[in-house]
């Protein structure tokens, strides 16, 4: 299959090299100044296109992976004029299940098919091939592109209608950045104390505070050391307040998720927001960061 892709970031770019090298498919990709370096991309055969467009005129399946809703809406006024009928799209984006509705029906106007398909683990796992994709829509849509989605992911699973991938991303997400926001904050109050950061890791490691967030933390709180987990605390921000918009409109409680979210908030203003999310540990200490 002829495959796009729309956002080369962090997780994009493990995205093409492994539905390039490990797919074998022909890939083209959007030319945007947001992108990660490409010459690995085009090296593997690659191509770069200069407008949605393009890319929905050539594709038979197009993935999305761009910041959130407003982008979503932004590529496909790009792509729908263009799309020709039977192209799937699939978004792998973080973003809101009422966009997702929006632009699944938008998309069956025209002849095509939406699915969304968000990502959890991180930029290491999408170069290594090894994502989990959380897929709604139909079925039977879901598998005429599995192959695509095979080729850059270690579990693909259909949890639904169109919708519930995002749905099940932000509940996903506001856990994950929930345990690492109180986590982080529980750290720079121990820094602030003078504990050991080994010792605090130890204990928790050893108690009820074993978890993947304490997995992912545990490399800054002891020796500052970030590159496990580049997650910028401005999506985290944007993830959590999705969550909130989501709550809200459900009419379901939002009380935790609104205390993480001004948690956040405080600390992402200006250069806080392109810190990683374990630089929280950092930015919660009484310094401000300093």
């Amino acid at each position: 299959m002829n495959v796009g892709l729309i956002g080369v970031g962090l997780m994009g770019h493990g995205i093409a090299r492994n539905v390039l090298s490990r797919g074998g498919h022909a890939l083209s990709f959007l030319d945007h100044p947001g992108n990660q370096p490409t010459d690995e991309i085009v090296s593997l055969g690659g191509r770069s296109v200069s407008s949605p467009a393009e890319i929905a005129a050539e594709c038979d399946v197009i993935l999305l992976c761009v910041t959130g809703a407003p982008q979503v809406e932004a590529v496909m006024e790009g792509l729908l004029p263009a799309l020709r009928p039977g192209t799937v799209v699939v978004d792998c984006s973080t973003s809101l299940p009422e966009t997702t509705l929006r632009m699944g029906a938008r998309t069956e106007e025209v002849g095509g098919a939406y699915l969304d398909a968000p990502m959890t683990r991180t930029a290491a796992h999408a170069h290594a091939g090894t994502l989990i994709l959380l897929v709604g829509g139909e079925a039977d849509t879901l598998e005429r592109v599995r192959p695509i989605l095979d080729s850059f992911t270690e579990t693909v699973t259909h949890v639904g209608p169109l919708g519930h991938g995002h749905r099940l991303k932000l509940l996903h997400n506001f856990v994950s950045v929930g345990f690492m926001t109180l986590l982080a904050e529980a750290a720079a109050q121990s820094a602030d104390a003078g504990v050991d950061p080994a010792v605090l890791v130890d204990v928790l490691a050893n108690g009820g505070g074993a978890s993947a967030a304490l997995d992912r933390l545990a490399p800054f709180i002891v020796d500052n050391d970030r590159s496990g987990l580049p997650f910028a605390v401005s999506n985290a921000a944007k993830d959590i307040d999705y969550y909130r918009d989501m709550a809200e409109a459900a009419g379901a409680q939002r009380t935790v998720a609104d205390g993480v979210s001004s948690a956040i908030h405080g600390v992402s203003e200006g250069q806080g927001g392109q810190a990683y999310v374990p630089e929280l540990v950092r930015l919660f200490r009484k310094s401000g960061g300093a």
